[in-house]
């Protein structure tokens, strides 16, 4: 019988463990329409999350829970300026109950989980 090394049991258990949850909240940005416009690394209609997770995420608790709630009602109200000329459509169909916490799991998986890549510099945040 042949051993199996460690480093592949641990790698794969910690793939086993780790990828459910991302795949899970990119299934549910899928599920709700969102890569329709957003795609991971690159600037589709909206931009990729990897710059959203760019200009949104910190290791700051009280920045990252105001940019979580930033960013819910920008996807919930919609709005341009932010991202450029582009409008970002109203959602209101996420603003309660159940897809409200789908719409926060996204985000969280967004700031969170997704690769950084570069803020643009047309980024301009609503005061």
């Amino acid at each position: 019988m042949k051993l199996i090394p460690a480093s592949i049991l641990i790698s794969a258990a910690l793939m086993a463990v780790s990828s459910p949850v991302a795949f899970a909240d990119a299934a549910l940005a899928a599920s709700n329409g969102c890569t329709a416009c957003h795609q991971l690394e690159k600037k589709v209609i909206g931009p990729a999350y990897g710059q959203v997770s760019a200009c949104y995420a910190s290791k700051d608790a009280k920045k990252l829970a105001a940019n979580k709630a930033a960013l819910m009602k920008h996807v919930v109200e919609g709005g341009a300026g932010v991202w450029g000329a582009i409008p970002m459509p109203a959602h209101p169909q996420l603003k309660e109950g159940a897809k409200n916490a789908e719409l926060g799991k996204i985000i969280d998986w967004v700031m969170k989980d997704v690769k950084a890549t570069e803020c643009p510099k047309e980024f301009k945040p609503k005061a």
